[in-house]
């Protein structure tokens, strides 16, 4: 099935989303930061074969309205997606995200007045103190900008930098691409994940969660905290991969929210005694 796109009406303007599917289960998927839901347009049509899946692009990114100030924080970011999702028609998805992209699918589902019924996140941001401290002064430098190119350098470098140096040229583009068309407010959603503890917010939440890892993501670490955290967790590590494991792998990205999601339908309609 073709994916197609689509704007829903929100207090910040319009919201951007990519879907694919017109059956099943609904799927809700964010980004990470600076990105798009372009990272998930490989995803998209393997999961809408048997779900509604919708990739959001966060406000402020992609072709959504951004927020009113650099100053908006994840819940509010949440809130916002949550209006969009409504307004969609969106009912007890199964809420999705990578980094930053976690933080928003954990609130999300919080925000939502009907709640999630799973949630599958990919390196949930729960830094100490010390770690938030140093990704807020050092993560995200003042873009380079000038008639030279120096800005499009400046983000190859970056991206060679954070996901290795080996990046196919593909993802290498993409990533670049996506950064530049938001370079004076590319850290925004940054900021305020970085501003952000997840970690309350997850330990409330009644829906199962999939931490669905690649194996030596930069936030793998945090896998174990979160399955501390979560009432009803389990982990599936992607083997070998350095990160990005819907845009690497996307086919067993997919794969494995459709399980989840088989799953969890299936305890659902089971009867109580």
């Amino acid at each position: 099935m073709r994916t197609t796109g689509g704007y829903a009406e929100t207090e910040w303007g319009q919201v951007h989303y990519r879907r694919n599917g017109d059956s099943g289960p609904w799927i809700g998927l964010f980004h990470e930061s600076p990105l798009s839901s372009r990272v998930y347009e490989d995803v998209l049509p393997l999961l809408g074969r048997h779900a509604r899946a919708i990739a959001f692009d966060t406000p402020g990114y992609g072709a959504s309205d951004p927020p009113p100030s650099r100053h908006t924080e994840i819940p509010d970011y949440a809130r916002v997606l949550a209006q969009a999702a409504s307004r969609i028609g969106m009912e007890r998805p199964v809420l999705g995200g990578v980094h930053t992209g976690a933080s928003l699918a954990i609130e999300t589902a919080a925000a939502l007045p009907g709640g999630a019924g799973g949630l599958v996140l990919s390196g949930v941001p729960l830094f100490n103190v010390a770690e938030r401290a140093s990704y807020l002064s050092q993560w995200t430098p003042e873009v380079p900008f000038d008639d030279q190119g120096t800005q499009f350098r400046w983000g190859v470098e970056r991206y060679r930098r954070i996901w290795g140096a080996d990046v196919p040229p593909e993802m290498l583009h993409l990533a670049v691409v996506e950064l530049m068309r938001t370079r004076d407010r590319y850290d925004w959603a940054y900021q305020a994940a970085f501003r952000h503890d997840p970690a309350a917010s997850l330990a409330a939440g009644r829906a199962p969660v999939l931490l669905l890892d690649a194996e030596f993501d930069l936030l793998a670490d945090k896998d174990a905290l979160a399955l501390e955290l979560a009432r009803d967790a389990r982990l599936v590590s992607l083997a070998g991969l350095p990160g990005q494991p819907h845009l690497r792998a996307p086919d067993r990205y997919a794969a494995e929210i459709l399980t989840f999601v088989r799953e969890i339908t299936s305890e659902e309609r089971e009867p109580r005694p």
